[in-house]
């Protein structure tokens, strides 16, 4: 598994104007292919009157899946351009969609390869990045009179709380990368005086 990846900070729509012609480029998160096709529709039903709504998407910490569309530009003009920014800037779980609407002026293969490619890039200049970390996912069990303090010791130090459940005992989720792991588990039974308990889980992965 990739040990980090850079995605889209958040949905938005960054415009641009070239030669007349109007490209919105919508970018957004997309955690799988689904979520990217369900943008790239929800676009184009914002957009029925736009000359093209071309897209590319990139889903995958390791990029592994990846689509793109010209919609009616010419071959190779549009979606690839797109496609290529997203993996230039090493983005990942992101879907781009640029709406255009034509002004009247041809722009040629070159200029479009630039204009759909500068939209997105522009695009990803202004909405920002997210860096994400992968994570060991740990489960510490402790009791109610320990908890507060821990809680307060994991946040203090900069651990990642994802979660805390109180029932009988308290269970607090964290994330940890795997080489703090063995050193975590020193420095809780020292906390804790050996009464919080441990379990490892899965991977994830969470903003660094």
């Amino acid at each position: 598994m990739q040990e980090r990846y850079r995605t889209v900070a958040r949905e938005g729509v960054h415009e641009i104007e070239i030669n007349r012609s109007r490209f919105l480029c919508t970018l957004a998160p997309a955690a799988s292919e689904q979520e990217a096709q369900d943008v790239i529709q929800r676009v184009r039903k914002e957009h029925p009157t736009a000359t093209h709504n071309c897209f590319a998407y990139v889903i995958g910490a390791d990029g592994g899946v990846q689509k793109a569309s010209d919609d009616g530009e010419p071959g190779g003009t549009a979606g690839v351009p797109m496609l290529q920014m997203l993996l230039r800037r090493e983005v990942r779980y992101t879907v781009a969609v640029v709406t255009r609407y034509f002004g009247g002026v041809k722009l040629g293969a070159g200029g479009l390869i630039r204009a759909y490619g500068g939209a997105v890039g522009e695009a990803l200049d202004a909405l920002g990045t997210v860096t994400r970390q992968r994570f060991r996912l740990v489960t510490v069990t402790v009791d109610h009179q320990r908890a507060g303090k821990l809680e307060n010791d994991l946040r203090a130090t900069g651990r990642a709380v994802r979660e805390v459940r109180y029932a009988e005992a308290v269970t607090i989720e964290l994330g940890l990368p795997d080489a703090d792991v063995a050193a975590f588990r020193d420095w809780l039974a020292d906390t804790t005086a050996g009464t919080a308990t441990l379990e490892l889980g899965g991977e994830a992965y969470q903003d660094a």
